[in-house]
């Protein structure tokens, strides 16, 4: 019954909380103190990790049905994996919106490949009611909808034109402008629009439901508004493809990807120096700094910053080239997408990054996962490399957290260091 103007997101944490403990604690005849504790509450996000588990499995199963070749043990080591992706696994035994966030959207997207779209509608709103930015992730699942009707119109036309270049060279701008014309012609169609808005209605209208809310609360942020304005934060998205890069080194960082990447370099050095100077300009007119990240020394994004970005004025310029070789290597694991797929799932991440001023790792959790959830699999040896990875960084972030506790001079409470 009491609300703290500093929360920021809608009450689906503490509504579902209230659900899962009262009938818990009238069937056991627990106390008021024993149902509020913190030991009970943080149970709440226990369950959602187990349950987050098992979903990651189950979007592996789906997504990747058609690859026979991928056994059983490797689907549940990577559902594993994912499962214990470290910025994600911390907030597992806190009371924060990320277990629970996560899993509605992962559940959204679950019954959005399964053609259950008015429950996955569903699902998207309860996600929604733990942290207003994941209707993004409703609209992916729309656009996911969308994409795979797009794919079977394109193929309809490569056939009528018997033109095997455009699909086998679909990363060329020619390539690009023949999509986009072939995307404007399918979406100006009366009789296509019907067809698509026929499936993706529940999407429309959570989606217009949204736009109510924004209009009525004048915003998408409640509670405190002044540490959380939106505004065009391009290098986003350039942290999001550095923190994914090293998230994902064995499958991201290999010296074969170099190799590759060296040599797509050679071949278009005209199409590279155009990306890097529009990532020039980026990052010179639109890089925000958040005062959260220069004030709060608890967080691992205040060294990052300091450490590294602050050590010179020029060192964000000079990390352009990684950023390129990042983008270029995650677009390169996409592959097996198609073009509609890879432009709707880059329109969400821009859409889920860009206007958020604070560099904050939670808010690359679930861009994240969807990515791992739609490149190959990786082999057995780079799956274990991978999570004998995380399951270090959680080692020592959990060890960072319980023993290197410090206080601040103006504060008598004990600060601990975290995602």
């Amino acid at each position: 019954l009491q609300w703290d103007p500093m929360i920021t997101t809608l009450p689906g944490l503490y509504l579902l909380s209230v659900g899962v403990v009262k009938p818990a604690a009238w069937l056991l005849g627990w106390t008021g103190s024993v149902v509020c504790s913190v030991g009970m509450l943080r149970f709440i996000n226990l369950l959602f990790s187990a349950g987050n588990f098992y979903l990651l499995y189950l979007l592996l199963f789906k997504i990747h049905q058609k690859n026979k070749a991928v056994s059983g043990f490797q689907r549940i080591l990577s559902a594993l994996t994912l499962a214990m992706f470290p910025t994600l696994y911390f907030f597992t035994f806190l009371y924060y919106t990320d277990p629970g966030s996560v899993f509605f959207t992962l559940f959204s997207y679950l019954m959005c490949l399964y053609g259950n779209h008015k429950t996955s509608a569903l699902l998207g709103f309860c996600g929604f009611m733990f942290r207003q930015t994941n209707i993004v992730w409703t609209v992916f699942c729309a656009g996911s909808v969308v994409a795979e009707k797009l794919n079977e119109a394109w193929k309809i036309e490569l056939q009528k034109k018997k033109d095997e270049k455009i699909s086998s060279r679909k990363g060329s701008f020619s390539d690009l402008s023949r999509i986009l014309q072939f995307l404007v012609g399918y979406l100006l169609s009366p009789k296509n629009l019907v067809t698509l808005t026929a499936v993706t209605w529940p999407y429309i209208i959570l989606v217009s439901l949204f736009f109510v809310f924004v209009f009525i609360n004048g915003g998408i942020v409640v509670g405190d508004r002044s540490s959380h304005e939106a505004c065009l934060h391009f290098p986003q998205l350039f942290y999001f493809l550095s923190f994914t890069v090293f998230f994902s080194f064995p499958h991201l960082l290999t010296p074969t990807k170099i190799r590759k990447f060296l040599l797509s370099l050679r071949k278009h050095p005209v199409q590279y120096s155009l990306i890097a100077v529009i990532s020039l300009f980026l990052i010179w007119k639109f890089t925000f700094v958040h005062k959260y990240l220069l004030a709060d020394n608890r967080h691992y994004t205040f060294y990052v910053w300091r450490k590294v970005f602050q050590r010179h004025e020029l060192v964000k310029y000079l990390l352009v080239p990684f950023y390129i070789f990042a983008g270029w290597s995650f677009a390169d694991t996409l592959k097996s997408k198609s073009i509609f797929w890879i432009l709707m799932y880059f329109v969400c991440l821009l859409a889920v990054t860009v206007p958020q001023k604070l560099l904050e790792f939670r808010y690359f959790i679930l861009p994240f996962l969807i990515y791992k959830l739609n490149i190959p699999f990786l082999s057995l040896y780079r799956q274990l490399l991978e999570l004998a990875f995380y399951i270090l960084v959680n080692a020592v972030t959990f060890y960072l957290f319980l023993n290197r506790t410090f206080q601040w001079k103006n504060s008598d409470e004990v600060q601990r260091f975290m995602w």
